[in-house]
């Protein structure tokens, strides 16, 4: 017997929907770009209904995105955020988004990270985390986020992480409810 190979491949059309190195200077534009990958992750049916990117702090250039690929790779750990953590180390040729060479790193993520996501993000070594819907705004559409400490965010702060909550929330929102119309499977482990 053999281990089969495991790959990470975005869907082809991430790239045109979300061009390397491209600028997003405001909070909102970066917000919408995470947005726009998850609502086009349901639209061609490459995923489920959430999206990252990953911005270099300094300039806000775009560095990566991820959406999620839970389905697509039968893998429960290919979520938006963890997707888009893998490339940008990839690409950066590191195992640390930490400030090397002075520069830092911000992710945007179309909902606020689950359990899983939460736990990675002190790991990558990020130093800003934006998110657009809530964590129970996923939660009632049915998608179970986890065992999160309550004080989430304060405790980010603590690891130096930056936390901006509700941006463009409505419009995140927005995406999780046209999921849940749409029949989208709610994949949770312990729901299948």
């Amino acid at each position: 017997m053999t281990y089969p190979t495991v790959e990470l491949r975005l869907p082809a059309w991430v790239a045109r929907a979300a061009p390397p190195d491209a600028v997003y200077p405001s909070p909102e534009a970066r917000m919408r770009l995470a947005i726009r990958l998850a609502r086009t992750n349901i639209e061609r049916q490459t995923g489920g209904p959430f999206g990252a990117a990953i911005f270099e702090r300094a300039t806000w250039r775009l560095v990566s995105v991820g959406v999620n690929l839970v389905e697509s790779l039968n893998c429960s750990t290919a979520h938006a955020e963890m997707v888009a953590i893998m490339v940008a180390q990839r690409r950066l040729g590191r195992y640390t988004l930490g400030a090397a060479g002075g520069q830092s790193y911000e992710l945007a993520s179309s909902t606020e990270p689950c359990a899983m996501c939460l736990g990675a993000l002190p790991w990558a070594g990020l130093a800003g985390l934006a998110c657009g819907a809530r964590g129970e705004d996923a939660g009632a559409i049915g998608f179970d986020e986890g065992a999160k400490p309550a004080a989430w965010v304060a405790a980010l702060a603590r690891r130096g992480i930056r936390v901006t909550r509700d941006v463009c929330r409505a419009e995140a929102t927005a995406v999780l409810a046209d999921y849940r119309r749409r029949g989208g499977l709610i994949y949770n482990g312990s729901r299948t």
